[in-house]
């Protein structure tokens, strides 16, 4: 029998398979899905989830597939976030679809031992020492195990379409915004586009129904003064600012992570990312006191590293939907005034790059530690690959070249 039963095969649940397989714990993933979902609702990953991805020798395979983006957007601003000062080996974003991102863990996990098991759907909680819901923001595993999803409904809705442009933006990339909505553009490869916004229309708390091409392309028209010659939907979509956080991360022995644990509207792409970084904080915690080199109190601790991450996730994107929907004279006059100081105060740019990126998480007990080179050519990246404790006590290098 599995000793954690993992609900959801995800980006969040695919990578804690591998990191309790890692750590020497017996897995299984239960899926729904016959297949994995096609549709990517999730492109970019972020520089800290590079480092993740990187301290256990994954780096260069999506690096070797994905498209590097040097700067990101805060809640739609026209004046873009710097990245190439921040302190990590990888200052740029990542863009991949989800798809692969999936198909690039599940290859990892089972690779390791996990076991995957597709068409599987859950209706209560499973036998298993532990049960982690990473099975999206409808969780079943956070209803059957009783923990409340608090916060507000949607009051404004997004769209989003998948399309061939057969008069695309210069470079394949635009970020228009004004009185009329909000709207980016970026190539997906294979001649599709993603255009993804939001509107006036629909800044409204009630369902605006099924999103329809012709009301989608009639939309890009009135925030664009152009239709970019769209045809051939792939995908169209509707999102709502629904903002939620379990109040638990953690009951008895059912955990939360990724959506299951919070909601948000998906602004500047971090939802995928802080749902891997919930993965790899519990991962090593959840193997440690299965294969007995940890005790039980640990396992506290991921609800308190986590939540307080969860919570911030929340309030940094509340903001940018604030930003990303204000529609009036007033609110573009804000959007003006925040998008010169990001071009023009690099303190500020700097620090809300770090919050989007990941890089500025800290818990009580410490925080990130940047990729230390030490004197025998490694990296302390590299040193964590075992997914054991590294010590850094001896041949660490200054960053002035010297021996530490």
């Amino acid at each position: 029998m599995s000793e954690v039963v993992i609900v959801g095969a995800g980006p969040t649940g695919l990578w804690l398979a591998g990191e309790l397989r890692l750590g020497g714990a017996r897995v299984t993933v239960l899926e729904a899905r016959e297949e994995r979902d096609a549709h990517s609702k999730a492109l970019t990953i972020h520089p800290r989830t590079l480092e993740i991805f990187d301290s256990r020798g994954m780096a260069e395979t999506f690096l070797a597939e994905g498209t590097r983006i040097p700067n990101g957007h805060f809640g739609g601003l026209p004046d873009r976030m710097d990245f190439a000062g921040l302190d990590t080996p990888y200052p740029f974003t990542l863009a991949l679809p989800q798809a692969r991102t999936e198909e690039i863990l599940e290859d990892r996990a089972r690779s390791l031992g996990a076991v995957v098991e597709r068409g599987h759907r859950v209706t209560g909680i499973p036998d298993a020492s532990y049960v982690v819901g990473c099975d999206g923001v409808r969780s079943t595993i956070r209803a059957a195990a009783g923990i409340d999803f608090a916060g507000t409904g949607a009051t404004t809705w997004g769209w989003l379409g998948d399309v061939v442009l057969d008069a695309p933006p210069p470079h394949g990339v635009a970020n228009l915004a004004g009185p009329h909505g909000g709207l980016m553009i970026v190539p997906l490869g294979g001649g599709v586009s993603r255009l993804v916004g939001a509107d006036p229309a629909t800044n409204r708390p009630e369902w605006p129904g099924e999103l329809t091409f012709p009301e989608f392309r009639a939309t890009v028209r009135r925030v664009a003064g152009t239709d970019f010659g769209m045809r051939d939907p792939v995908w169209l979509s509707r999102f709502g600012n629904a903002t939620r956080q379990a109040t638990t991360y953690r009951a008895g022995r059912v955990f939360l992570a990724g959506d299951a644990a919070h909601q948000h509207f998906p602004a500047g792409g971090v939802g995928m990312n802080v749902g891997i970084q919930d993965a790899h904080n519990l991962g090593w915690k959840l193997a440690a006191v299965i294969t007995g080199r940890a005790g039980e109190e640990l396992l506290d601790t991921y609800h308190e590293e986590r939540h307080p991450v969860g919570a911030a996730l929340l309030r940094h994107t509340r903001a940018q939907t604030a930003l990303m929907t204000a529609y009036t004279p007033e609110g573009q006059a804000l959007r003006a005034l925040l998008s010169e100081l990001i071009a023009t105060a690099p303190d500020m740019s700097r620090l809300l790059a770090e919050r989007l990126s990941g890089l500025d998480v800290a818990y009580a007990t410490g925080r990130r530690v940047r990729d230390l080179r030490f004197d025998d050519g490694s990296r302390l990246f590299e040193r964590l690959r075992t997914g054991r404790h590294v010590s850094t006590d001896a041949g660490l290098v200054r960053p002035d070249g010297h021996s530490a």
